[in-house]
């Protein structure tokens, strides 16, 4: 036992190294101009892409339930954000973290009044609701006077500029390293594995005491929480508001994000939503052909690895090294010793 907890314990201190050291060179490069502002801008949206689909991995992977209006809670979160920077009068570096609170406080307030209702039923009726939920959020905001209809919110002030490029990269990243490690923390407690024994089987959940109601309603309204203040990210790092770009379609992309980096597994949200983001953007040309693109990979993962890239499994640096010490000590074994 003391073993495996200090095993446990160098793994934490080499991830967290090798992530800080990871947030300083990025920010070293992006201050002396090796990383430019579009290539900024990108690297924040990967962070911001990487906040959301591991917060869908948590209601979709962890708990199972399917959700396919998660822009919805994003759209909620990116108004509520920048409409209250816009109209407080406090200076942005005080009134923006504030906006991003509100902006996942108000999402998380609708999580609440469409969770209690949907997710007393079983089966596909949350995905339904949610999706309906999505595309109601979006045909109102294009008829709200506040929000300027469909000719989009504009006018949204950034904390970052053509001087000074990485604050809202700084934001993003923080926030995305520090939900990662709250899903995680939260993956290993006791109400975590309550959560995933309602994904394996409900009913036996229920007979053992669990309140499966409580727990489906708490992920459900923490993850529409977390993707309100992606939403206000979002929204301050590029200054508009097109309810447009929050459609079904760009819920399926964060559901793509998911069931290509393996349900269940956070790290591998993080490697699919940092790879389809960065090809995306590399792609910018053909973007009509996104989803198409996004489909074909998809369908090549579901045919030979239906359970995703890394399926339930987490990886770190530490588990990859002892992975590749255990084979190379295995190869060094001859196969007459291994079979004795």
């Amino acid at each position: 036992m003391g073993g495996t907890k200090k095993s446990i314990g160098v793994s934490y201190i080499i991830n967290t190294t090798l992530v800080v050291l990871l947030f300083f060179v990025l920010l070293i490069f992006i201050n002396t101009g090796v990383i430019g502002r579009y290539n900024t801008q990108v690297l924040t949206l990967v962070c911001i892409n990487i906040i959301l689909a591991v917060s869908l991995n948590l209601v979709t992977g962890v708990l199972g339930q399917l959700v396919l209006g998660h822009a919805g809670f994003m759209l909620v979160g990116a108004y509520a954000s920048a409409l209250f920077t816009k109209n407080i009068g406090l200076p942005l570096s005080i009134s923006f973290p504030i906006s991003l609170l509100l902006g996942g406080l108000l999402a998380a307030l609708f999580g609440v009044v469409i969770g209690i209702p949907a997710l007393r039923l079983r089966g596909d009726y949350l995905a339904i609701i949610t999706l309906g939920f999505g595309e109601i959020i979006r045909v109102v905001s294009y008829n709200l006077e506040i929000t300027n209809g469909a000719k989009a919110l504009s006018g949204i002030k950034s904390l970052s500029n053509r001087q000074n490029p990485s604050p809202m990269f700084i934001y993003a990243f923080l926030i995305a390293v520090f939900i990662i490690v709250i899903l995680f923390t939260f993956g290993r407690s006791r109400h975590g594995r309550a959560v995933i024994s309602i994904r394996e089987d409900e009913i036996a959940s229920e007979s053992m005491g669990i309140n499966t109601i409580y727990y489906k309603l708490f992920v459900f309204v923490f993850a529409a929480f977390i993707a309100g203040v992606a939403g206000g990210i979002f929204a301050h790092n590029y200054g508009t508001i097109d309810p447009a770009k929050f459609d079904f379609n760009r819920s399926v992309e964060i559901l793509i994000m998911v069931v290509l980096g393996g349900m269940g597994s956070i790290t591998g949200s993080i490697i699919s939503a940092g790879s389809l983001t960065i090809l995306s953007e590399k792609l910018r040309d053909f973007s009509q052909y996104r989803m198409i693109l996004y489909s074909v990979i998809l369908i090549i993962v579901m045919l030979f690895r239906p359970s995703g890239l890394l399926g339930r499994y987490e990886i770190s640096v530490p588990k990859i090294l002892r992975y590749i010490k255990k084979r190379s000590s295995n190869k060094k074994v001859p196969p007459e010793a291994r079979e004795e």
